[in-house]
């Protein structure tokens, strides 16, 4: 049986306030307690944790857009790369996560579909855990492609959709498609119809046909000014009406590369935390460093903190979830509670699993990341095991 675990320090409770000096009870791998009293009695057996002052207890994070990180991508298609990202994250806060495909041969999709599916079903260890699956592509725009490889671009089909999800033994929650494709609109519809989140990305639609796709049930917004049609002053088009639309989640990459500061704050000033879900959209590249990589059989360089194409072209990122983070309250001012709702709770919800994951109550994942003030982690917790520890710090 495990042992009751207690955290003692700041906290975010349900209600998003910051509890100072709270009380965090893990039994098993649930939140049993949060609050600002002591749950036991000094003769109970517990392996307790005082935290820093500068410290914060969050709900753990959720990346529902990563393709790869430590050298491994969700396209090799292998238990092992899976393992190795799964193990990875919670370094950088992420306690769970949607695995995320890129445009591909139709053949090496349904590959990594069905080998996502299978470690979903079979994985127990100790690691960030993988919800579902993101399927980016192939139903995107060749205008918009970005680091999507164009050759294997299709129109948006619900048969094939179909054959996808039934490799993926139905774990596919969120699709990116260009509505505006032939097709588009119809996959859209039974997309919604089937509880998966309709996506607009690597999209060339106008304002006008944006909204065509929210009335058919596009809800989310894939990677904000990237890979889709940009504001211009006689049409907002999708980058317009991300921040115009209420019906719409938005995603953002705040790494400074994929937009520039002012361009997230510009956005969050119309999104908010209600509306905004903070992802990486990090490559194989994330945690090793500059050098060469690959993406979709394309190479990519890493310098500094970019990655491109041979051509220039943005391939992902190799942003850590903190980095994020630490970006967005600086670019932003934003709250710690808004953190909360951008990096958990908004994910949660959309996912529809906020009856276990996405705030720190009681019955809940034990799924816990404690951040310095300046985001570094120091420690993770993954339906209550500590996976997580960072080297040398006292607790």
């Amino acid at each position: 049986m495990k042992p009751n675990i207690l955290l003692v320090g700041n906290l975010i409770n349900e209600e998003g306030q910051i509890v100072k000096n709270g009380y965090l009870w893990i039994q098993k791998d649930k939140i049993h307690h949060v609050g600002s009293a002591n749950p036991f009695s000094p003769d109970v057996e517990v392996t307790r944790y005082d935290l820093p002052e500068d410290s914060i207890i969050l709900p753990g994070m959720i990346d529902i857009h990563i393709h790869g990180a430590a050298g491994a991508d969700f396209m090799d298609g292998t238990q092992e790369a899976l393992e190795t990202i799964a193990k990875h994250l919670p370094a950088e806060g992420t306690t769970s996560f949607l695995a995320t495909t890129m445009t591909e041969e139709t053949s090496v999709i349904h590959k990594a579909l069905n080998t996502a599916a299978n470690f979903i079903k079979q994985s127990q260890s100790p690691a960030a855990e993988m919800l579902g699956i993101h399927l980016e592509g192939p139903f995107i725009s060749p205008k918009r492609a970005g680091a999507q490889p164009t050759s294997f671009i299709q129109e948006p089909d619900v048969h094939l959709f179909k054959k996808f999800q039934k490799s993926a033994q139905d774990q596919i929650k969120l699709v990116t498609l260009a509505p505006e494709m032939d097709g588009g609109l119809d996959l859209t519809k039974y997309l919604s119809s089937q509880d998966v989140i309709a996506s607009i990305g690597h999209s060339d639609s106008s304002f006008v046909e944006v909204n065509d796709g929210i009335e058919a049930g596009i809800s989310h917004v894939t990677h904000l000014f990237n890979g889709m049609r940009g504001m211009h002053h006689r049409d907002p088009g999708v980058a317009g009406a991300a921040l115009l639309q209420q019906e719409l989640m938005v995603e953002m990459i705040a790494d400074g590369v994929h937009a520039s500061p002012e361009m997230i704050r510009l956005a969050y000033h119309s999104t908010g935390a209600e509306r905004t879900v903070l992802i990486t959209d990090s490559m194989r590249a994330k945690g090793l460093g500059e050098g060469s990589y690959t993406l979709g059989g394309q190479q990519v360089t890493v310098t500094g903190n970019e990655a491109r194409l041979i051509d220039g072209t943005l391939a992902g990122s190799i942003l850590p979830m903190n980095r994020a983070v630490k970006n967005m309250m600086d670019y932003t001012q934003c709250s710690w509670s808004d953190i909360v709702k951008m990096t958990s709770e908004n994910a949660a919800k959309e996912l529809q699993i906020f009856e276990r994951k996405g705030s720190l109550s009681v019955g809940k994942d034990a799924d816990i990341t404690v951040l310095t003030e300046e985001s570094d982690v120091l420690m993770t917790f993954c339906r209550g095991e500590l996976v997580y520890h960072r080297k040398g710090e006292r607790v």
